[in-house]
C-alpha cells in the first residue's frame, strides 16, 4: 500500500509540463476578391463580436453604372429577340411555299430546266435565309446569356466590396479610407471566440497516449481532452508533436496556462 502511494505521488511530481497561450479557436486574415478604393473602415467595431453590418465598404459607383447600362442593352435585345422570332416564323412559312412550288414542277415534262432551276435557287435561298435568321437569332440570346454572366460577376464583385463576417470577433482593420486595394490585400484580421484553444508541442512519450491523457489545467484538473495530435513531428520544434486541446473561451484570451497531462 504505501509502495502504490509512493508510486502515485512520484508520477504526479514527475509529470511533464507545457504552457501554452489560451487562444481563440479561429483567427482568419480577410483578404480583397476585388481591386477598389476603400471607401468606409468602422474601426469602432475592433474587440466587438460582428453583425450582419459591414465594417469595411469599397467604391460600387461605377459597378452598379454597368449594371444599369447592362440592363438596357438587356432589354433591347430582347425587342430584336421577338421580332427575330417574327422574321423567322415568316422563313419558314416561305420556305414552305418554295419547297411546295418546287415538288410541283420538278417532274413536269410541261416546264422548261430554266424554270426548274429558277425554283431550285429559289428554294435554296429561301432555306439559307432561313438559317441565316435563326443564326442571328441565336446570336441575340448569346449576347443576352453573355450580359446576364457580366451582371451576375459584376453582383458577385459589389458583394465582396462589403465585409461583413458576422459571429466573429474584430481583431484589426489593416486598410485604411481612401486606400486603392488589389486582390489578395489584406483587409482584416478576425477571430472565432466561441472556443478557445491551447497548442502544445509534446515529447514523443507524451504523444504515444495523449488521448488517453488527463488534462491538467494551471494544476487543476479538468474535464478536457487532447483534440487534435500530428504524429508527425513539428518542423520546427524538432523531435514534438503538436497537440491541440479545445477548451470554453476565458473571459479574457492570450493568458499563459501551464498545461500537464497526467494518467487516469
Amino acid at each position: 500500500m504505501k509502495f502504490f502511494i509512493f508510486l502515485l505521488v512520484a508520477t504526479t511530481l514527475f509529470s511533464k509540463s507545457y504552457y501554452s497561450k489560451v487562444e481563440p479557436y479561429e483567427t482568419r486574415v480577410i483578404s480583397s476578391n476585388v481591386v477598389g478604393e476603400i471607401l468606409y473602415t468602422n474601426e469602432n467595431k475592433i474587440g466587438e463580436k460582428l453583425d450582419n453590418h459591414a465594417f469595411i465598404k469599397m467604391d460600387t459607383k461605377l459597378h452598379w453604372q454597368e449594371i444599369k447600362s447592362i440592363d438596357n442593352k438587356i432589354e433591347y435585345l430582347r425587342e430584336n429577340v421577338k421580332s427575330s422570332d417574327v422574321i423567322v416564323e415568316n422563313l419558314e412559312a416561305s420556305l414552305e411555299k418554295h419547297l411546295a412550288n418546287y415538288e410541283k414542277i420538278k417532274t413536269l415534262s410541261t416546264k422548261s430546266i430554266v424554270e426548274k432551276d429558277r425554283e431550285f435557287y429559289a428554294l435554296v435561298s429561301s432555306q439559307n435565309s432561313l438559317y441565316n435568321a435563326k443564326i442571328a437569332l441565336n446570336n441575340l440570346k448569346i449576347q443576352i446569356t453573355d450580359l446576364k454572366y457580366r451582371k451576375n460577376t459584376l453582383l458577385k464583385m459589389i458583394d465582396d466590396k462589403t465585409i461583413s463576417v458576422k459571429g466573429f470577433v474584430l481583431y484589426s482593420i489593416d486598410v485604411k479610407a481612401g486606400q486603392v486595394v488589389g486582390i489578395g490585400t489584406p483587409l482584416a484580421k478576425v477571430a472565432d471566440t466561441s472556443f478557445a484553444k491551447l497548442t502544445l508541442y509534446l515529447d514523443e512519450e507524451d504523444a504515444k497516449d495523449a488521448y488517453a491523457k488527463v488534462v491538467y489545467i494551471d494544476g487543476k484538473k479538468s474535464k478536457y481532452k487532447v483534440s487534435r495530435l500530428l504524429n508527425i513531428a513539428d518542423s520546427k520544434n524538432i523531435s514534438s508533436y503538436k497537440a491541440e486541446i479545445i477548451i470554453n473561451p476565458p473571459k479574457i484570451f492570450s493568458k499563459l496556462v501551464k498545461v500537464e497531462l497526467k494518467d487516469e
